[in-house]
């Protein structure tokens, strides 16, 4: 048994969440791996657990629906140290082309999927002292210009979530991550009806994660693995944080003529 913390995965049988679940058996960490495929989920667990020997288990599980995503939250409770909040989907076509039951069902496991587990599990963490919420946002929770206009608001969501939770929880010992690619080698491409070798600078899902895990060890509260300078992420939350103390006011701004 490791004496590191326990690692819960969501979408883990394949992407994103497969290679996390590899580097962290690799790390030493045993897991519990979420998905709704549970033969690929069984597949990867019998690797990890012959290639590492840390404890895997697998919880199949269709997050957007109530009773199984119940079962999950439940599963927060016993001994999980690190949420890697990764389950995610996109949709094919743009805003108007999508239906009402679709958006609802993307916001459900984008938006109040990972909400739901961070708020089950932070509180015993920061009792605790101890811990870890990593959430998987995207580059398009900044960048409106280049569409997906639902899933990119869900991603902006988690971005604003993950930064807030990160002030909460850091003094109580926790530690929350935001992770930002851009276009990754996944199955979510093809899920959302586009053919991922059209799209330019698309990132390896490795080199991928194991940048956000660079980003984890240097407990970075937000990684963006694609963006080359720090420097502009680091400019762009000092504009954003100068604009803060002028958000109090009691008059609309002189710039309206409301008033004056």
């Amino acid at each position: 048994m490791s004496n590191k913390d326990k690692v819960l995965i969501t979408g883990a049988s394949t992407g994103i969440g497969a290679v996390y679940a590899d580097r962290f058996a690799k790390r030493g960490h045993d897991l519990v791996l979420v998905a709704r495929d549970g033969a690929r989920l069984a597949t990867l667990a019998a690797r990890l657990i012959r290639e590492t020997g840390v404890k895997v288990e697998v919880l199949p599980a269709d997050l957007v629906e109530p009773a199984e995503l119940a079962k999950v939250e439940a599963r927060l409770q016993d001994g999980i140290g690190i949420l890697i909040n990764n389950a995610g989907i996109a949709l094919p076509g743009n805003f108007l082309d999508q239906s009402p039951d679709d958006v609802t069902r993307l916001i459900t496991l984008n938006v109040t999927v990972p909400t739901r587990l961070a708020n089950v599990i932070a509180p015993r963490l920061a009792q605790q002292g101890r811990g870890a919420i990593v959430n998987i946002s995207s580059i398009l929770a900044l960048t409106p210009e280049l569409g997906f206009e639902a899933y990119g608001g869900t991603k902006s969501f988690i971005l604003r979530l993950s930064q807030s939770l990160n002030l909460l929880l850091a003094p109580k010992g926790v530690y929350v991550q935001a992770v930002l690619p851009a276009a990754t080698r996944t199955e979510i491409w093809e899920r959302s009806g586009l053919d991922v070798n059209k799209i330019e600078g698309v990132m390896e899902v490795s080199d991928l994660v194991d940048a956000a895990l660079a980003g984890f060890d240097r407990r970075e509260a937000v990684t963006i693995p694609p963006l080359p300078d720090e420097a502009q992420w680091q400019a762009y939350e000092a504009a954003r944080q100068a604009m803060l103390p002028n958000f109090r006011q009691e008059k609309p701004a002189a710039r309206y003529g409301i008033g004056r």
